[in-house]
């Protein structure tokens, strides 16, 4: 469903993506670790269509993103790192505008509104303003503008952010339904994620896929992911002396 293939992106004389390549089948939820700097939102980005690759090639749906990106868009469900809203929308408001642009209209739309509202537990401000919400239901606003399409193919960067322990449950569950019948990317810092929710992940370091496998692969003879993760990638404080 998603394939990245030696991908690239050059920022002037920084290399923030190195040669990436991995791909996601249908109902597959892929984690996607690496320590901040690691290149994981450009390489979302690049998957999205939001920004170019510097080379490389990424096809979602057998669509390549760059040379027929309408088709490979419409399949995608896209929550980036702190996504935006606006502010002097409502929730349903925002959630109304949003179906617009992905070609959802009257009673279609509104059956769609009221799916996600359920699915991301928005009920209780649905009417309120956007500008009014609390960092975790605004988080989870955005997350429901992501999936309001239904779409085949979901790339989350960093779902969880701001939730308290009982969302971060629910969202979690949430994704796992998805992940029967979606592909699903998914960014996080919390490595527990990776347990309980991905059939697979990936860790990422200096713009290289250094690792990949089952979390139980990952793992391997460590106690915990985190030690393994530690292991395979370098910490701020050595970069910051390079």
């Amino acid at each position: 469903m998603i394939t990245v293939e030696n991908l690239h992106k050059e920022f002037g004389p920084k290399k923030a993506v190195n040669g990436i390549s991995f791909s996601v089948k249908k109902g597959e939820i892929l984690g996607f670790l690496g320590p901040n700097g690691a290149g994981k939102s450009t390489t979302m980005r690049m998957i999205t269509g939001f920004i170019p690759p510097t080379s490389g090639r990424v096809t979602v749906g057998g669509h390549d993103i760059a040379e027929n990106p309408i088709p490979a868009k419409k399949l995608i469900g896209y929550l980036p790192e702190s996504a935006p809203c606006y502010s002097d929308m409502t929730v349903h408001g925002f959630l109304s505008f949003a179906a617009e642009v992905r070609g959802l209209h009257g009673t279609v739309r509104e059956d769609a509104i009221r799916r996600v509202v359920g699915q991301c537990f928005l009920e209780a401000v649905l009417h309120q303003s956007v500008d009014t919400l609390s960092k975790g239901y605004r988080h989870r606003t955005c997350l429901a503008q992501s999936i309001i399409h239904d779409p085949e193919v979901l790339i989350l960067d960093e779902p969880t952010d701001g939730l308290d322990p009982n969302q971060k449950h629910e969202i979690r569950q949430l994704l796992k339904r998805f992940g029967k019948d979606k592909a699903i990317i998914f960014s996080t810092h919390i490595l527990e994620e990776v347990d309980a929710v991905c059939d697979r992940a990936i860790i990422i370091d200096r713009g290289r896929v250094v690792a990949s496998g089952t979390p139980t692969e990952l793992r391997g003879g460590h106690a915990r992911l985190d030690e393994f993760f530690r292991s395979v990638t370098v910490s701020d404080t050595a970069r910051r002396a390079d």
